[in-house]
Formats: C-alpha cells, structure tokens, sequence
C-alpha cells in the first residue's frame, strides 16, 4: 500500500492507493454501490482509468473515504461507470464527518489539478461542494442526469399501487387475467436463470450490454450477500422478460430489465415489473425502491419521486495547469443559467 501523508490544522490529511476499508458507509441508507468490493469489481473490470486512488481523510476520530480513478495527468474522477447509481463519500465514524470529508479533498491538493465527481446523488451535493470549496479548491456544479424513486411513506403494496395510473393498472389486470404470462423471482443465482436473461436481453431493445461479466460477478457477489432478486417471465415455456433487482436496508434497486420485442403484445415486461413491486413490498417490506439513473418516461408510472444528479467539478488554484479548464468550466455553467 501506497500512502502519503501531510498535516494540516487538526486533521490528519492522507490518500491511500487500495484503502478503502469494508466497513466503510455512506450517510443515509445503504447501497450496493458504497462497498469496497464494488469498487474492486470495477477495478477488476478495467474501469480504474489509469489507476486506482482511494483518497482518505480524518479528522477527530472520523474518516472519510471516496473511491477515485486517475484520468489522466493531475486529474481524477469517481470510480464509477454506467451501473452506478452513485458516488458519494464513505465514512468509520460520526463525530465530524464534515471535518474528515474536508480533510480528504485537503489531501488530494498535492496529487490533482482536477477533480470530477458524477453521479453525486442530490443529497449529498451541497455537503461535497462545500467541503471542496472550504479545502480550498474552486467548484462548480451542473444537473446531468436524472434519478426516479419510490417514497411509500408508511404506504402498503396495495395503497401504493391504488395511487398509480388507471392505464398502468388496468394493462396489469387485463394481461393477467389472461395467463399467457408465468412468471418466477429467484432470490439466488443460478447459471441458467442468468443465461436466461442474457439471451432475453440480446433480444431486446437494449444496446449491447456494456460489461456482461462484471454484471454477472456482480449478481453472483449479491446472491451471496442474500440480496439477489431476478424475475424471470415466460410464455409456453420460453423466457420472454427478466429484471435484476438486489434489496438491502429497506430498499430495493432495479439494475436491469429487457424484454423481448416480438412480445411486448402481452406485456410481460409490466406484468413482471408488478410482481416484482409486490413481492419487495409484501415479502421483504422494502420503504423504498430506486430506479437507478436515467429519465426515461415509464419510470413515472412506478415512481413518486424524481431528483437530479450532480457532476461536480473542482479545480485546484495553487496548480497553474487548473485556471484554463477553471475558465472555461465556469464560463459554461454562467451561459447555462442565463435565462
């Protein structure tokens, strides 16, 4: 392990190369996305750029760590690719979680003329930019994308799904009622259920999925953890829709869905998605369910809840090479709120 150290008011500033601990958490609930072992998937799966860089910060008996990739020279990101829901901070510890997070963009300053972050979730935005900005660093912040979620708010499955539209509930009725459907939830991994959906998926509207075997790791590293939950649906015995959902700390998280075109006349996609609510809810009694990124319209009829993602960036004044792309970030973000 690779470590560098500097001292700085009363925190202990330091970044680590493979640092980041497993039982380091994030503010709010848990996500499958704020674990040291998602992290490693994508290392593993040759999304660290140039470089991992687990940067680390502590200040009165808290640490807080954030999961970077090197871009290039001077400039690191979020380790993050298109199956993250998020990135945010991870912290061991509660006493100052704000202090330790200031520490560790403290501790970047020597090693990055510039920082980027997305997604970063709405409710951690004004936390991360703050700490950046009183760590010194110039930030700037755009909405880039989108998050759809489901609030129940003490709702059970079947007030919730009352409050859905009439047109979404009636194709549900409609397509059930005539059985053409059958459908199953498997809450551990087996190889045919996976290559199931993998052919559901090449079959479907979807582009190319982007990484297949980290998304197959990943579902086997879940299946593991108990919080696996694949719906498979068929028509006379042949598979015709599948989502990959995992559950954890009360809410559910909808990865990845398809179904195949040629029959989308039946609506198994829908139908599958409705058990599948029901069964989160009724069975494992989730408070919640996260859509993941993206704005796509049918999101809405499943949702209550919409938010945007954040790209921060952040620029370094001590380091000359930062104030051009400083510049021009800024300049693009004022033309943007112009009305």
């Amino acid at each position: 392990m690779i470590e560098r150290r500097t001292m700085q008011g009363n925190g202990e500033h330091h970044a680590n190369d493979r640092a980041l601990p497993a039982d380091a958490r994030a503010d709010g609930f848990a996500s499958p996305f704020d674990r040291a072992h998602w992290f490693d998937l994508l290392e593993t799966h040759g999304f660290a750029g140039d470089g991992r860089f687990d940067a680390h910060g502590r200040a009165n008996g808290t640490e807080a760590w954030l999961a970077l990739r090197r871009e290039g020279p001077g400039h690191l990101s979020a380790l993050a690719n298109w199956y993250s829901f998020a990135i945010r901070p991870l912290y061991r510890g509660e006493s100052d979680r704000a202090a330790a997070l200031r520490a560790l963009f403290a501790s970047l300053r020597p090693h990055a003329v510039r920082l980027t972050l997305y997604p970063v979730p709405d409710a951690d935005r004004d936390g991360v930019a703050a700490a950046l900005h009183s760590a010194g660093w110039w930030v700037t912040g755009e909405a880039a994308g989108d998050r759809h979620w489901l609030d129940l708010a003490g709702l059970d499955h079947d007030a919730w799904w009352a409050s859905r539209p009439g047109a979404l509930r009636s194709t549900v009725q409609r397509k059930a009622k005539k059985g053409v459907v059958d459908m199953a939830i498997r809450t551990t991994f087996d190889a045919a259920d996976w290559a199931a959906y993998e052919a559901i998926y090449a079959a479907s509207w979807k582009p190319e999925e982007g990484d297949p075997a980290l998304l197959r790791a990943f579902a086997q590293g879940e299946s593991a953890r108990g919080t696996y939950r694949l719906g498979l649906a068929r028509i006379d015995g042949a598979p015709v829709a599948a989502q990959y959902w995992t559950v954890e700390d009360g809410t559910a998280f909808i990865h990845k869905l398809a179904h195949v075109e040629d029959k989308v006349k039946a609506s198994p996609g829908t139908l599958l998605s409705a058990a599948l609510f029901r069964h989160v809810m009724a069975v494992d009694g989730v408070r919640r369910v996260d859509f993941g990124t993206g704005d796509d319209a049918y999101k809405r009829d499943w949702m209550n809840r919409h938010e945007p993602l954040w790209r921060i960036e952040a620029f370094n004044p001590s380091r000359i090479a930062a104030w051009g792309p400083a510049l021009k970030a800024f300049a693009r973000h004022m033309l943007r709120k112009k009305p």
